[in-house]
């Protein structure tokens, strides 16, 4: 009978299990996601995420105290190169545990363990939905709504004066050119004069005038 025993000891001894956990922290820092069994995965969590949190502060003495549990160099580097600057805002709950059904053959009950600010395809997928998110009230859409339909409205206007302008413009423009079509009439035909006018200048006669005769009257 287990009563009052918080450690699952997972059928090891103390030196098999911290071994075993040891070797699952370093596999999950540098593959950012295992799969194993359910309790293994609630063992783990409850091991590694102590040693991220002191990872946020970057010094040798924290490096000492986390390579006495992982016991890799490769680790280390990045659990405190690239794992704690991710997680540096993170409050906590730096893992998350997915269950991934049942094994065949024993039927153990099987998970993954993963880094939650590492999983790319759940950070794709929240991004759009917090900028489509905005927030809005029914004054914002009346006043939306409102600023469209003057929009409109000064589209119509605007549409509207642009036709009228137009049709000015073509009656002012026809009388004009009615006007302008006969004085390039009468400016390009040249004036006719009366038929025979020449000749009969010509032929005309000049009259001579004689003096008058003087007469004696003695």
């Amino acid at each position: 009978m287990r009563h009052n025993r918080s450690i699952n000891s997972l059928g090891r001894k103390s030196g098999h299990r911290k071994a075993m956990l040891a070797n699952m922290a370093s596999s999950l820092i540098l593959h950012k996601r295992i799969e194993t069994t359910l309790e293994k995965a609630k063992a783990l969590r409850v091991y590694v995420e102590p040693l991220i949190t002191k990872s946020k502060e970057d010094t040798t003495h924290s490096r000492r105290i986390v390579f006495s549990y992982l016991k890799q160099k490769e680790a280390v580097a990045e659990l405190f190169r690239v794992v704690a600057p991710k997680i540096a805002d993170r409050p906590g709950g730096y893992t998350r545990i997915i269950k991934n059904g049942f094994r065949l053959g024993d039927g153990a009950n099987m998970a993954y363990i993963e880094l939650v600010d590492f999983n790319k395809a759940v950070l794709e997928a929240d991004a759009p939905a917090k900028e489509t998110k905005k927030a809005s009230t029914r004054r914002s859409r009346s006043k939306k709504s409102a600023d469209t339909s003057t929009e409109k409205v000064v589209d119509k206007n605007v549409e509207v004066s642009a036709e009228e302008a137009e049709v000015k413009a073509t009656k002012a423009a026809k009388p004009a050119a009615k006007k302008a079509a006969p004085k390039a009439a009468s400016k390009a035909a040249p004036k006719a004069t009366p038929k025979g006018a020449g000749k009969v200048a010509a032929k005309a006669p000049v009259k001579k005038v004689s003096a008058p005769r003087k007469t004696c009257n003695a």
